[in-house]
């Protein structure tokens, strides 16, 4: 058995240093090579690293050695030479970046952080509290000053809170334990399948506590004038991030951390899973008749689909773990599985993948567990030779792949559904089993998750020779490299609704864009409005994703009434229609870390109003989602921060910084569009790739001076990262004569094919003449017509050359 030791996760504190509380004072500047500088304390070493002029590295030591580094958490350490100043006197040490001022002070030593106006943003001096870096019985950690003002967002996958000023929490991989479920893995409060050590603070700046040991943050609770951090082991790393705009912050974190690959473009349709007719306890009613039905029917009533799961129950549960193990070893009930892969892929189903688990298992045929025991590809525990698959080796991944997963992967699969990372070092959801324990598995538990998913998806990236897609669970900080996760399993009651909106707002502030959940809810057969109302937020979700347990309607539309089916399909309609709006901001997201879905106070941080708002969020940069929430809402709330909003339904005008009562019927969410919003969007289709997409409709809002990248690649492959892709630019101009569109040539490697343009100008002004190119056309001409009050310009040629439409208010 090969254990790989992660030097950075395996720090044992001395019996010296724990004896140690704070770093001291000061004594001397040991060493300063390249963007590092190492300070000496009475008890410490401190490393201060300058990333970027925004972007500072605080370690300290309290045994003089600084941990190696890692790369499941963190994936850049190589940054440019940055250019700082220094400056010391007898009380402080002060570094100076083009946007930032460090201020050590010596005795004792505590560090305050200015922005470049000299607004302090972070602070560790204080004559009456005991502030700054600590080391106390084995956890590290630091206090800080907490500013009247200041409140903070992120954290990761979170359920309970927004904002987390005057709060305390935890972050460990894993969810409630207690039984019953309802006070347990259905608690709220304890959920925790994705938690990420990192917040934004309304001062400016974020912290990255780059430490995988399960950490503690208490946010003012127990001191209204300060907050602190800390861990149960490893070492005191952080990165301070300044923005001050969130945006600039979340882009920050994940240059440290990682951005989001894009995901195939059909990942933007609606992804389905599916217990293959029989869930836990039905079982023997599994075939692999069942999803080939399945996907017929979604064809049949051309409900739009293009990904399909089949969840655990294809599998033999095997001799020792149970549901809790994967064997790769299809269950009895299903005779012809190539002709099942075949027949579905048949009917344009984009991917289909598989539900497994981390632990080998022996099934009928296949011994897995007892190979994998022999040549040493599990982690080692306490009473046994092991279960769990080491990730954390290459070797015991290749092992792995070729041994288990291709036994399925040669017959279709094409992406795995890697559940119950958490059980790894932690009680597991499926069973008693904890797994491996020890101090060393502690510093590991909340990187199982990360490696587990990046083996699935690195191993299918390259077998499928395109891009990557893993769906999975639990992660921490880093997962968006692997996406995408979903939020867990969740009943279908209306009280885990808006939990699961927060969850979505908190992963998307914590770095992770591509998110996903339960539609509908997961256990029990749904009421029919919520199981409406879920799906509406669903299809305006990341990633659309169906699926149930209940046994036998599993969440399918057509089992929960006409009225749902209906509704079903056209909110699933309206999702495709928007995929080169998605697309586009999918980009943006790859590019900036910037999430689709966006809690409101990630663009309108200095507006408090935001701060609690957990029901409504901007979808890509344009749309504002309100998801209804409360069973028989017949209106509901919302709040429409600064700036102008058209609501989508009815084009009605309002300003912002106000709230509204708006109408709730049963087959409307309220929907609510940014002034000056561009949005491009696309005939529906059965699935991404059905046809080749010729035209494009462009719905305008105008007001002021206002644009939109749309993006163009092949939709598969890893070209894009090499530069083969290209934006098109559209502009809008709306001024005191004229509204001006422009849509640009498209500008890269990539070509795009001729297509033509719709677009429809959402406008109460009226308007006299319209140009298109310097041809001039009255409103009798049929390049213009008028569709529900809605202006619409339809340039006749298919182009790849730009094109301007001038429009001239009377």
């Amino acid at each position: 058995m090969k254990r790989i030791t992660l030097t950075l996760l395996c720090f044992y504190v001395s019996i010296t240093a724990i004896a140690q509380s704070s770093v001291g004072n000061f004594e001397s500047i040991e060493e300063q090579r390249d963007d590092v500088v190492e300070i000496t304390t009475e008890n410490a070493k401190i490393q201060v690293q300058f990333c970027t002029p925004e972007i500072v590295r605080f370690r300290t030591s309290w045994n003089g050695n600084f941990e190696e580094n890692e790369h499941l958490m963190v994936s850049r350490y190589d940054w440019p030479e940055t250019d700082f100043q220094v400056q010391e006197n007898d009380e402080t040490l002060v570094f100076t970046t083009e946007a930032l001022k460090v201020q050590i002070q010596k005795t004792p030593l505590a560090i305050d952080v200015y922005n470049n106006d000299g607004e302090l943003l972070n602070s560790e001096s204080s004559s009456t509290q005991d502030l700054g870096a600590f080391n106390n019985n084995k956890k590290v950690g630091a206090r800080k000053q907490l500013s009247s003002d200041e409140h903070f967002f992120g954290f990761g996958e979170r359920m309970d809170f927004l904002d987390r000023r005057g709060k305390k929490v935890s972050l460990d991989v894993g969810r409630g334990l207690g039984k019953p479920h309802i006070i347990g893995a259905y608690n709220v409060l304890e959920a925790n399948y994705a938690p990420v050590p990192f917040f934004m603070s309304t001062k400016g700046y974020g912290i990255f506590f780059h430490n995988s040991y399960e950490t503690h943050w208490d946010m003012g609770l127990s001191d209204a004038d300060s907050y602190s951090f800390e861990a149960e082991g490893g070492e005191l790393d952080y990165y301070f991030i300044y923005g001050p705009k969130f945006p600039k912050i979340l882009d920050g974190y994940t240059s440290i951390t990682g951005k989001s690959p894009l995901l195939p473009k059909y990942a933007l349709g609606l992804h389905v899973g599916t217990y293959s007719g029989g869930t836990w306890g039905h079982e023997e009613k599994t075939s692999e008749h069942y999803p080939v039905a399945l996907v017929r029917k979604f064809r049949e009533l051309e409900i739009p689909i293009d990904i399909l799961h089949l969840d655990s129950t294809w599998r033999i549960f095997g001799e020792n773990g149970g549901s809790g193990a994967t064997t790769f070893e299809w269950r009895e009930t299903f005779d012809n599985t190539e002709q099942m892969f075949d027949s579905i892929y048949d009917m344009n189903i984009n991917m289909m993948g598989l539900h497994v688990r981390p632990r080998f298992d022996n099934g009928n045929k296949l011994r897995l567990l007892d190979e994998a025991r022999e040549e040493g590809h599990v982690y080692p525990e306490d009473d046994n030779p092991g279960e769990f698959v080491n990730f954390f080796d290459q070797e015991s991944v290749d092992w792995w792949w070729e041994k288990g997963a291709m036994n399925v992967v040669e017959e279709g699969a094409m992406f795995f559904k890697t559940d119950e990372g958490s059980a790894f070092g932690r009680k597991a959801n499926e069973s008693n089993k904890v797994g491996p324990k020890g101090e060393e598995i502690k510093s590991l538990h909340n990187l199982f998750p990360i490696a587990y998913s990046k083996a699935a998806f690195t191993k299918f990236q390259e077998h499928n020779n395109m891009r990557g897609m893993n769906h999975t669970r639990e992660g921490y900080a880093g997962i968006q490299r692997y996406p995408f996760i979903w939020a867990g399993d969740w009943p279908s009651e209306w009280q885990y609704f808006e939990p699961v909106i927060k969850a979505g707002l908190n992963i998307g502030m914590s770095g992770v864009g591509y998110w996903s959940h339960n539609m509908g809810g997961f256990e029990h057969v749904a009421d029919p409005e919520l199981y409406i109302r879920w799906v509406q937020f669903g299809m305006f979700s990341p990633i659309a994703h169906l699926f149930g347990m209940e046994h036998p309607n599993y969440k399918e539309p057509w089992n929960y009434g006409e009225e749902a089916q209906k509704i079903f399909k056209q909110y699933d309609e309206l999702r495709y229609n928007l995929i080169p709006y998605l697309y586009s901001n999918s980009y943006e997201m790859h590019k900036t870390g910037m999430p689709l879905m966006r809690a409101l106070v990630l663009e309108y941080q200095n507006d408090p109003n935001v701060y609690e708002i957990t029901d409504q969020y901007l979808f890509g940069n344009d749309l504002m989602i309100c998801p209804v929430t409360t069973k028989e809402a017949k209106t509901r709330t919302v709040y429409l921060p600064e700036g102008n909003w058209i609501n989508y339904w009815t084009g009605e005008k309002f300003e912002g910084k106000q709230y509204l009562n708006v109408l709730t019927p049963i087959e409307q969410m309220p929907i609510f569009v940014k002034a000056g919003a561009i949005i491009p969007t696309q005939e529906v289709v059965n699935y991404v790739g059905e046809k080749e997409i010729d035209g494009i409709t462009l719905d305008v809002y105008p007001e002021g001076e206002s644009s939109f990248k749309l993006y163009d690649d092949d939709g598969e492959s890893l070209d894009y990262q090499n530069g083969e892709f290209s934006i098109t630019e559209i502009k809008v101009n709306d001024n005191e004569n004229q509204v001006v569109l422009e849509i640009e040539t498209p500008d890269g490697e990539f070509e795009v094919a001729p297509r033509s343009y719709k677009v429809r100008v959402h406008s109460e002004t009226k308007f006299s003449g319209i140009q298109i190119n310097d041809k001039s056309f009255s409103e009798n001409d049929d390049v213009i017509n008028y569709e529900d009050d809605v202006l619409v310009v339809s340039p006749e040629q298919k182009s790849s050359e730009s094109i301007e439409v001038i429009l001239n208010k009377k």
